[in-house]
């Protein structure tokens, strides 16, 4: 990587030790059990800033809730240019470990893989940036601006003891130019095709989560019941699974295939139907240019032999940009046909989605950094199809990029909140030194 990306060397980095180095802290992160609910995530906070503090670099934590700390960690620059942070977060999903066929908080080290909850998403990525600026620090790197790191608490339920909280208490933090965090990463393949497609989100879909609710008339199971709730959300939500909602393209949605169309991985963008199976070849493609739909969670019954007087459902929605939430409810409402299900938002206020600019400096810097690592490589602004705590700072007109510097395969995207989550040790290597590269060049 320093050879291929042709950095001087009078500052060399031994990468071997750094990584292993890196390595180590990352699998030791993941023993931090930091599952969200409850959260807890303060440990994490600690155990992040003690590596910084071991370095010189002061910290701050910040209570957000009790057992709910944030960390932030500044390397001054000489203010020639506005701050870069480097935003995480530290919680992560539950598990079901009985699911797992490896222990899920352990960061077991297998067959060139590491393996945890987090892994993915996004313990890997908060130790890139984590050292991104111990590097800085022990090269004493002539920064122009200040360099930042902020590993957030709670973004795996909503942010209001996180992001949400801190863009609201302490608005301090956020007197900054950009802003890195995760919602998109590199590809390995495309379509069937091999490549090296680096996405970066400049936007995200609209968190748009439902819940149906249904009641009905309670009574003995053992008799023919004609106002079971239970049956009837069962009925409104077969009649969402058939529904062919078709592909939505937002303008950021088109740039992204355009740049494919130059670099040979699409065809002709007018062919709806080859252009409509190339996306549907990966779900995370389809993801990001469909308004998506997934029942998540069911509740009725309190007894076997009792017919419910009530049947719920929460529906995890997400929207691309540009479409209309109250839109999207009215469409959901027309397609079940049954007054009988009330259909709500599960958070009834939820940020409008903010594109930010991709003709900024930093983004030259990620596609400088990114295109002189690999020749083939094809760097592309997109739409995250994941809620990420850049939904909080876009609208404060921060340009900020959900950027994760590895070529993820399809196993290791599709691990997000998955069972066996894992990154390669290659990917997490190639992370650590891409990342450093962009900051240096972005901070320097």
């Amino acid at each position: 990587m320093p050879d291929r990306l042709g950095r001087p060397s009078d500052a060399p980095i031994d990468w071997t030790a750094i990584t292993a180095e890196a390595l180590e802290v990352f699998r030791a992160y993941l023993r931090i059990d930091t599952s969200n609910p409850p959260g807890h995530e303060a440990p994490a906070a600690r155990y992040l800033g003690g590596l910084l503090e071991a370095e010189g670099i002061p910290c701050e934590y910040i209570e957000t809730a009790p057992g709910r700390e944030a960390l932030v960690a500044r390397l001054r620059g000489d203010g020639t240019a506005g701050a870069l942070m480097l935003a995480n977060h530290t919680d992560v999903v539950p598990v079901d470990a009985a699911a797992w066929s490896l222990p899920p908080f352990e960061g077991v080290l297998r067959d060139g893989r590491v393996y945890g909850r987090g892994a993915v998403d996004m313990k890997s990525t908060g130790v890139m940036h984590l050292f991104s600026m111990i590097l800085a620090k022990r090269l004493a790197l002539p920064l122009r601006r200040d360099l930042v790191l902020l590993a957030a608490p709670d973004e795996e339920v909503g942010s209001d003891q996180g992001m949400a909280w801190l863009v609201e208490h302490r608005p301090d933090l956020f007197e900054i130019e950009y802003c890195l965090n995760e919602g998109a990463c590199g590809l390995d393949e495309f379509a069937g095709t091999p490549s090296r497609l680096f996405e970066v989100a400049v936007s995200e879909k609209q968190l748009s989560p439902l819940r149906l609710v249904t009641t009905g008339t309670p009574g003995h199971g053992s008799k023919p019941a004609a106002d079971n709730p239970a049956v009837r959300l069962v009925r409104a939500l077969q009649r969402l699974e058939e529904w062919d909602r078709g592909l939505v393209v937002s303008p950021v949605g088109r740039a992204y295939l355009e740049r494919l169309q130059v670099a040979g991985l699409v065809g002709d963008l007018d062919d709806r139907a080859a252009l409509e199976a190339a996306l549907k070849a990966s779900p995370d493609t389809e993801a990001a240019f469909s308004n998506t739909l997934n029942v998540t969670m069911l509740d009725a019954g309190i007894k076997s032999n009792v017919i419910p007087a009530r049947a719920e459902a929460t529906i995890d929605c997400r929207l691309v940009a540009g479409q209309s939430r109250e839109a999207w409810k009215r469409a959901v409402e027309e397609r079940i046909g049954d007054p009988r299900v009330q259909v709500e938002f599960l958070y009834p206020v939820e940020p409008d989605v903010t594109v930010s600019p991709w003709d900024t400096p930093l983004a030259r810097v990620i596609e400088d950094v990114l295109t002189e690592a690999f020749e083939d490589a094809v760097v592309v602004p997109s739409t995250a199809i994941v809620g990420t705590d850049n939904r909080f700072l876009r609208p404060l007109g921060i340009p900020a990029y959900g950027f994760i510097p590895c070529l993820l395969s399809q196993a290791e995207r599709d691990g997000f909140h998955a069972n066996d989550e894992f990154i390669t040790v290659a990917n997490f290597n190639l992370g650590v030194e891409l990342m450093f590269e962009v900051v240096r060049r972005a901070c320097t």
